[in-house]
């Protein structure tokens, strides 16, 4: 019969050369597969709602989401005359662009109107100068809107008013952030405070890096 040698129980030594060679291979290979970042706000990568968009800016240029490739970019739907919605959300990501120091050179803002009856490229310029000068605002043709819109997943709706053009418009009031390759990657609702917001987008930025 073949003699066989017992197997020597561990002893502390043994666990901690094994220890060490786990470190050295298994924890490298762990590294490779980077942890995903977590969020405060809704993660909706991979969406396929909110692919891109082709506008015209508030100053007449023509944009995609290609222009703002090395940004994180937040999109938000509304209108010049909306009596606090907007102006309040838009204050918001004033605060949030602040909030991040010298990160929020990398924010850029994009205001959709949902009013384009009303809300001209001059008056659109006229409004975003009241939060930030970089924000910029987006200017649908009546008849794109709907598209526009539908390709976002957004709700709006005209409320009549007294005179033909006293309406009010109904609308989302969240916010979507695309990460700095264009891509949509999180939902803010309206009302999320301002520290929260700049907190995601930092790490998504920081996310991207490397």
């Amino acid at each position: 019969m073949k003699h066989t040698t017992p197997a020597r129980p561990f002893n502390r030594r043994t666990v901690l050369a094994l220890s060490t060679a786990w470190l050295a291979g298994g924890g490298f290979l762990a590294g490779c597969s980077p942890k995903a970042p977590t969020f405060k706000s809704t993660d909706i990568t991979g969406a396929a709602f909110a692919q891109d968009l082709k506008l015209t800016d508030h100053t007449g240029q023509s944009r995609t989401m290609a222009d703002f490739r090395g940004k994180a970019v937040v999109v938000f739907f509304g209108f010049t005359q909306c009596p606090d919605v907007c102006p309040t959300s838009m204050t918001t990501l004033a605060e949030v662009k602040r909030l991040m120091g010298d990160q929020g050179k990398q924010l850029q803002v994009l205001f959709i109107t949902v009013d384009p009856e009303r809300d001209t490229l001059p008056l659109l310029k006229e409004y975003m100068a009241n939060f930030d000068p970089t924000f910029l605002a987006l200017r649908p043709e009546p008849a794109e809107l709907k598209a526009v819109a539908d390709s976002f997943k957004i709700y709006y709706r005209k409320a009549e008013g007294i005179t033909p053009t006293s309406y009010t418009m109904d609308h989302s009031a969240g916010k979507y952030v695309f990460d700095s390759n264009g891509a949509v990657r999180l939902f803010s609702s309206y009302g999320t405070e301002p520290a929260v917001i700049a907190e995601d987008i930092l790490t998504l930025l920081n996310s991207m890096k490397g």
